[in-house]
């Protein structure tokens, strides 16, 4: 009724001209409302708008790679093969008494592309069940390349031997323990030697000697991956510590990229002494290396990178590792040298040694997709920091509506208190988008 009164004293003006006019100065603040709410509405558009379009594209990309694991499989008869001749896990022990062969057994197939593009939904599904899955190996790349987007690091120290090289980094995350890096070189020595050397617990007992005990608990021959369960000892101030490790071998040519971490497994009951140690990783990146004698491809590189929470205050911690680290490198050198030894004589390798040599495969291309994921990531994180294009609304846009509107159409249809209201409410939105 407010509405029709005011429409009729507009009409009854007293020409066709000044009634124009009135009925212009009426209907004007209208339609920048409605100019205004269509606005509003596209930048906030709800999600349902394109699902349909999004259920399409993921149809279509899973039929995509359902097609492109077929193909692979039909062109490339070796793939039966080689499943036919490795065991479908048969020594993998799990929680739920199910084998977790990771690829339908082709583990050790060469990945010319990125991994979601060259499996199905299922192999990715089996992937994700190991211990050790390819979200690690992208981690460790990472760590690696030094795009992790982790603190600096700070040098600690840098020594040498006739046989051997070392430096050593470590930085301090703003949660978590401090993390250490180190780059070791060995002269005569081979990438594959250090990549069963670090793996093979039997001889590392014969070294390590704060390994008191270790087993392994489950293997999966077609991947590689292994979980074992250590028991080390501490200082006599300090009860001992066990490590349930999960770990896995990548190759690529003859760089290898080893993970080690800390697992969760309900099948290793917990105890008061020795104290389960649950966040640990220790993970390396083994090469062949210039040698410093003659610049030759005989000399291994060794970067390591290793952080653990072994419940004891963090600065008296870095003060342990920084007291006796120096030692260790050269107890570890020591032990690779016994190592080189006992392979020249060709005694039998351990099973830890042999689950060393079984490596998933890949190539540059696949590395070189794992780097431009991480470029892209980060190009994203950047985005989404910035201001959303499109979706800003102009502050004199907004707050000069609600002017006119409160000084036009305050003839009792809209108080000018729930119009500035509004305005006020938009302009934060719009502020909260720059």
């Amino acid at each position: 009724m407010a509405l029709l009164s005011v429409l009729l004293k507009i009409l009854s003006g007293p020409s066709i001209g000044d009634a124009f006019m009135e009925l212009m100065l009426f209907l004007g603040p209208l339609w920048v409302a409605v100019v205004v709410g269509v606005v509003v509405g596209w930048a906030w558009k709800p999600k349902w708008v394109n699902l349909g379009r999004e259920k399409l594209s993921s149809l279509m990309s899973k039929e995509e790679s359902s097609f492109g694991f077929s193909s692979l499989c039909s062109s490339v008869p070796s793939l039966n093969s080689l499943k036919m001749q490795l065991p479908s896990c048969i020594s993998w022990v799990s929680d739920d008494g199910g084998c977790k062969d990771a690829f339908g057994g082709a583990g050790e197939e060469m990945m010319s592309r990125p991994l979601k593009a060259n499996y199905s939904g299922a192999h990715l599904e089996r992937e994700k069940s190991l211990a050790v899955t390819g979200e690690d190996l992208e981690h460790l790349c990472k760590v690696v390349e030094e795009k992790d987007g982790g603190p600096a690091w700070i040098k600690m120290m840098e020594r040498s031997t006739p046989n051997m090289s070392y430096q050593a980094w470590r930085r301090d995350p703003e949660t978590g323990p401090p993390q250490y890096r180190s780059r070791t070189v060995y002269e005569d020595a081979t990438p594959e030697l250090l990549r069963d050397f670090f793996w093979d617990d039997e001889f590392r007992a014969k070294w390590d000697d704060m390994l008191i005990h270790a087993n392994t608990l489950e293997v999966c021959p077609s991947t590689g991956t292994m979980v074992v369960h250590w028991t080390r000892k501490f200082p006599f101030f300090c009860s001992d510590r066990e490590y349930i490790i999960g770990r896995r071998i990548w190759e690529s040519g003859r760089s290898y990229y080893c993970v080690t971490k800390g697992v969760p497994r309900s099948t290793v009951p917990r105890r008061d002494k020795p104290r389960r140690v649950d966040l640990y990783y220790s993970s390396w990146f083994i090469r062949a290396a210039e040698s410093k004698r003659d610049g030759r491809l005989t000399a291994c590189e060794v970067i390591l990178f290793h952080h653990e929470d072994m419940g004891i205050p963090w600065e008296i911690a870095k003060l342990g590792v920084r007291q006796g680290m120096w030692g260790t490198v050269k107890k570890v050198e020591a032990g690779v040298r016994a190592y080189k030894k006992e392979r020249a004589s060709e005694a039998p390798l351990s099973q830890s040694a042999h689950m060393a040599q079984i490596n998933t495969k890949i190539n540059a291309d696949y590395l070189r997709s794992l780097e431009n994921n991480n470029e892209s990531s980060e190009a994203e994180a950047e985005t989404s920091l910035e201001k959303p294009s499109g979706r800003s609304i102009p502050k004199f846009v907004v707050i000069g509506g609600a002017v006119a509107l409160a000084f036009t159409l305050d003839r009792g249809l809209l108080t000018k208190a729930v119009i500035f209201g509004v305005a006020r409410r938009f302009a934060k939105i719009g502020r909260g988008l720059q």
